[in-house]
Protein backbone atom coordinates (compact mmCIF):
# COMPACT_ATOMS: atom_id res chain seq x y z
CA UNK A 1 0.00 0.00 0.00
CA UNK A 2 0.80 3.76 -0.70
CA UNK A 3 -0.72 6.18 0.89
CA UNK A 4 -0.31 10.40 -0.83
CA UNK A 5 -0.58 13.35 1.12
CA UNK A 6 -0.33 17.16 -0.51
CA UNK A 7 0.31 20.14 0.77
CA UNK A 8 1.66 23.47 -0.13
CA UNK A 9 -1.16 25.22 -2.32
CA UNK A 10 -2.89 28.26 -1.36
CA UNK A 11 -3.81 31.58 -2.52
CA UNK A 12 -1.63 33.44 -5.42
CA UNK A 13 -1.64 36.16 -7.82
CA UNK A 14 -0.77 35.84 -10.97
CA UNK A 15 2.62 36.15 -12.62
CA UNK A 16 3.63 34.09 -9.08
CA UNK A 17 4.67 31.30 -7.89
CA UNK A 18 3.81 28.40 -5.45
CA UNK A 19 5.05 24.75 -4.61
CA UNK A 20 3.00 21.98 -3.71
CA UNK A 21 4.67 18.81 -2.16
CA UNK A 22 2.94 15.56 -1.75
CA UNK A 23 4.49 12.84 0.67
CA UNK A 24 4.51 9.16 0.08
CA UNK A 25 4.66 6.41 2.52
CA UNK A 26 6.46 2.97 1.85
CA UNK A 27 9.51 1.88 1.27
CA UNK A 28 8.44 1.18 -2.47
CA UNK A 29 8.20 4.52 -3.22
CA UNK A 30 11.34 4.70 -5.27
CA UNK A 31 10.09 1.91 -7.29
CA UNK A 32 6.74 4.12 -8.48
CA UNK A 33 6.55 6.96 -11.26
CA UNK A 34 4.69 9.90 -10.07
CA UNK A 35 2.55 12.40 -11.48
CA UNK A 36 0.56 15.07 -10.63
CA UNK A 37 -2.97 16.29 -12.19
CA UNK A 38 -5.29 18.46 -11.65
CA UNK A 39 -8.93 19.46 -11.66
CA UNK A 40 -10.51 22.68 -12.35
CA UNK A 41 -14.46 23.21 -11.08
CA UNK A 42 -16.72 22.06 -14.25
CA UNK A 43 -14.05 20.45 -15.85
CA UNK A 44 -12.25 16.83 -15.61
CA UNK A 45 -9.01 15.51 -14.16
CA UNK A 46 -6.55 16.51 -16.47
CA UNK A 47 -2.66 15.52 -16.66
CA UNK A 48 0.07 17.90 -15.64
CA UNK A 49 3.37 16.31 -15.24
CA UNK A 50 5.24 13.04 -14.50
CA UNK A 51 8.43 12.07 -13.19
CA UNK A 52 9.58 8.18 -13.69
CA UNK A 53 11.39 6.35 -11.05
CA UNK A 54 14.49 7.48 -11.80
CA UNK A 55 14.19 10.76 -11.35
CA UNK A 56 15.40 11.85 -14.93
CA UNK A 57 12.80 11.48 -16.89
CA UNK A 58 9.74 14.07 -16.79
CA UNK A 59 7.10 14.72 -18.70
CA UNK A 60 4.54 18.03 -18.96
CA UNK A 61 1.11 19.07 -20.11
CA UNK A 62 2.00 21.74 -22.76
CA UNK A 63 -0.19 24.19 -21.20
CA UNK A 64 2.49 23.96 -18.01
CA UNK A 65 5.74 23.30 -19.78
CA UNK A 66 8.63 25.97 -19.14
CA UNK A 67 6.20 27.23 -16.36
CA UNK A 68 6.05 24.13 -14.13
CA UNK A 69 8.96 21.84 -12.97
CA UNK A 70 8.55 18.58 -11.52
CA UNK A 71 11.23 17.05 -9.18
CA UNK A 72 11.19 13.91 -6.36
CA UNK A 73 13.93 12.91 -3.32
CA UNK A 74 13.50 9.16 -2.65
CA UNK A 75 15.21 9.43 0.17
CA UNK A 76 12.53 12.31 1.95
CA UNK A 77 9.22 9.78 0.22
CA UNK A 78 8.40 13.19 -1.57
CA UNK A 79 7.72 14.50 -4.79
CA UNK A 80 7.34 18.38 -5.62
CA UNK A 81 5.68 20.27 -8.46
CA UNK A 82 7.14 23.92 -8.91
CA UNK A 83 4.75 26.24 -10.23
CA UNK A 84 6.30 29.48 -11.59
CA UNK A 85 4.52 32.17 -13.58
CA UNK A 86 0.40 31.30 -12.57
CA UNK A 87 -2.33 32.13 -14.44
CA UNK A 88 -5.55 32.43 -13.65
CA UNK A 89 -6.44 28.70 -15.61
CA UNK A 90 -3.84 26.89 -13.23
CA UNK A 91 -6.52 27.44 -10.78
CA UNK A 92 -7.85 23.91 -9.24
CA UNK A 93 -7.14 20.83 -7.03
CA UNK A 94 -3.79 19.26 -7.59
CA UNK A 95 -3.67 15.86 -7.18
CA UNK A 96 -0.45 13.11 -6.61
CA UNK A 97 -0.69 9.93 -7.97
CA UNK A 98 1.74 7.05 -7.83
CA UNK A 99 2.13 3.83 -10.29
CA UNK A 100 3.85 1.52 -12.23
CA UNK A 101 2.81 3.58 -15.62
CA UNK A 102 5.20 2.48 -17.43
CA UNK A 103 4.17 4.11 -21.21
CA UNK A 104 0.90 5.19 -19.82
CA UNK A 105 2.06 8.05 -17.81
CA UNK A 106 -0.61 10.65 -18.96
CA UNK A 107 -3.51 8.52 -18.36
CA UNK A 108 -5.52 8.47 -15.26
CA UNK A 109 -5.87 4.96 -15.18
CA UNK A 110 -2.48 4.23 -14.99
CA UNK A 111 -2.26 4.87 -11.48
CA UNK A 112 -2.81 2.93 -8.40
CA UNK A 113 -3.02 5.33 -5.73
CA UNK A 114 -4.17 8.87 -5.02
CA UNK A 115 -3.74 12.13 -2.50
CA UNK A 116 -6.78 13.88 -1.47
CA UNK A 117 -5.43 17.01 -3.45
CA UNK A 118 -4.36 20.59 -2.43
CA UNK A 119 -5.97 23.60 -3.61
CA UNK A 120 -4.32 26.29 -5.74
CA UNK A 121 -6.04 29.39 -6.73
CA UNK A 122 -4.71 31.94 -8.79
CA UNK A 123 -6.13 35.57 -8.64
CA UNK A 124 -6.24 38.42 -11.46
Amino acid sequence: QVQLVESGGGLVQAGGSLRVSCAASGRTFSRYAMGWFRQAPGKEREFVATIMWSGGITYYADSVKGRFTISRDNAKNTVYLQMNSLKVEDTAVYYCAAGLVGSSWRIKGAYDYWGQGTQVTVSS
